[in-house]
């Protein structure tokens, strides 16, 4: 499972021009899942997310979480992140989850972040979106279940 972090002081995403999710501050998490991947995974990067310090304490270094700052997260499934680019011009998108499963672990990882007690907004599975954020830093990471 793969996740692009971004550190927003602001953030939406629209279907068809209709504002779905929206969220002051926090993090807009971009998040793709693999054929291999598992409940595990979500909860991994569920925990792993929520407890990363990089919001500014009061001497301004990277020490403070989500769950410090009281932020929320804009969840967006993104299954281009598995595109792989190695031949051609055209992504091969075969090691994204077929979107059953992809659509469960999203649930999932969206059920473990409100668990750990951050609110999320999300996008809707499936569907073309339009996100909108404002990257607070700018601070960007990324994110593999498989690399721990």
């Amino acid at each position: 499972m793969r996740a692009v972090i971004q550190r927003a002081k602001g953030a939406s995403v629209s279907v068809n021009n209709s504002i779905i999710g929206q969220i002051e501050h926090g993090f807009v998490v971009l998040l793709g899942v693999t054929h291999d991947d598992t409940i595990e995974d979500a909860t991994y990067l569920a925990k792993k997310i929520v407890q990363l310090r990089v919001f500014e304490d009061e001497q301004q270094k990277l020490n403070l979480s989500l769950k410090d700052v009281k932020g929320s997260i804009l969840s967006v499934s993104q299954f281009t992140l598995y595109g792989d680019t190695k031949k051609g011009r055209r992504p091969n998108f075969m090691h994204a989850a077929k979107p059953e499963k992809a659509n469960e672990l999203y649930l999932q990882f969206n059920r473990f972040v409100t668990d750990e007690g951050v609110h999320v907004e999300t996008g809707a599975f499936g569907e073309m979106m339009d996100v909108q954020l404002t990257n607070s830093g700018p601070v960007t990471l990324i994110l593999d279940s498989k690399q721990r």
